[in-house]
């Protein structure tokens, strides 16, 4: 059952991009807990993640896996310098809106709205998208990380001097980066492998 693909006829897709929690159902079977060896467990890093479908299903290949978690882990959660976790939660959310992973959109503006209090700003990047006027600083950050997913190439020197002007020093660029690359990769996969729900 491995290879079965898994249909969900009754899937509530959301009609728009919002901050309420949604759902994400796979088109794969992921690993049922009770499959799980000591590698596994390892890989999940987390084991609350074991309830989840998403990561059930890329512990499939556990390496890669926890390779993975460990790069999020680091470019959200490290306090050293850098952006502020808002902001890192902003690049990523400008990348999924521009992708259209609205699960994904949802989990980082609660995220951007929890650490930076501006609700109304990211309700306006949800609903008009990433042309959305959201201040100097934050609208730099957005367009950075929308060239940056539309093709790397697209990014070039004068995202990182209007970064510079509105105050981000190297370590600051350098999550802005990060951020939006790392969600760049992780919309995708989460788009190819699933869908979301509403319900």
């Amino acid at each position: 059952m491995t290879d079965a693909v898994l249909a969900h006829p009754h899937v509530k897709s959301p009609p728009v991009f919002a901050q309420d929690e949604i759902g994400w159902l796979p088109w794969l079977a992921p690993l049922a807990a009770a499959d799980l060896t000591p590698q596994h467990w390892e890989a999940l890093v987390d084991k609350a993640r074991s309830k989840s479908d998403y990561f059930m299903l890329l512990v499939r290949d556990p390496g890669i896996l926890e390779a993975r978690t460990l790069t999020d882990k680091d470019i959200f959660y490290n306090p050293d310098g850098g952006l502020p976790r808002a902001e890192r939660e902003l690049a990523a959310l400008a990348v999924s809106r521009f992708n259209g992973c609205i699960f994904c959109a949802s989990v980082h503006a609660r995220f951007a709205t929890t650490y930076s209090k501006r609700r109304d700003d990211i309700e306006r990047l949800l609903g008009k998208g990433v042309g959305a006027d959201v201040g100097e600083r934050w609208n730099a950050i957005v367009a950075a990380s929308v060239a940056l997913t539309q093709t790397p190439s697209a990014f070039g020197p004068e995202h990182v001097k209007r970064l510079r002007d509105a105050g981000l020093d190297d370590l600051a660029i350098a999550d802005v980066i990060q951020s939006a690359a790392f969600f760049n990769w992780a919309n995708r996969l989460m788009l190819s492998l699933g869908e979301p729900d509403a319900a």
